[in-house]
């Protein structure tokens, strides 16, 4: 098996609108100044950390907007994502993207969209969710700090992972 080879330059820059923790899952995050991504954990103080491949949720500030234009007022971390971000269409990247968060953190696609079981308040209030369809999520490979106004740059490595569809990863090897 080849080992990952990344470009020496991002192919797309985006940015960090903000990060948002909570200690329970089902629930809107809450915002905070800053976070701590673990390796191979996720965002220290989420309910959702874990040695799984749904570690930490990206939302794209762009997907809030099209909620926000059916009259509901919502903010980053009302849909339970960690990271708002902004200038990157999420749900066009293909699973085993590299995302480097901030300037420390690396970070790699594993799953794009989620099943949702039921229906959240939002759901409930407008009749549509874009978390299902166009929110991601990634495992981290290497920790740091990230905070809102952080630089996003998308690095596309040699694709070294096993999926069990075209949404879900099940299977990868580290970067070398």
């Amino acid at each position: 098996m080849k080992k990952k080879a990344m470009s020496k330059h991002p192919q797309s820059i985006g940015r960090v609108v903000a990060v948002s923790v909570s200690d329970r899952k089902g629930v809107r995050k809450s915002n905070v100044d800053a976070g701590r991504l673990v390796e191979n954990h996720g965002l220290e103080g989420d309910a959702h950390t874990g040695t799984w491949h749904r570690q930490v949720s990206l939302l794209a500030l762009e997907s809030i907007e099209k909620i926000r234009a059916r009259g509901l007022s919502v903010h980053p971390g009302d849909f339970a994502e960690n990271i708002t971000t902004e200038g990157i269409r999420l749900w066009h990247l293909p699973v085993g993207t590299h995302l480097r968060l901030g300037p420390e953190s690396l970070a790699e696609v594993t799953q794009i969209g989620k099943e949702c079981h039921n229906r959240c308040a939002i759901f409930h209030q407008v009749g549509d969710c874009v978390m299902p369809r166009e929110g991601i999520f990634v495992r981290i490979l290497k920790g740091g700090r990230v905070r809102a106004g952080d630089t996003i740059e998308i690095w596309n490595p040699e694709p070294s992972c096993w999926t069990k569809n075209e949404k879900t990863v099940i299977g990868c090897h580290e970067p070398g």
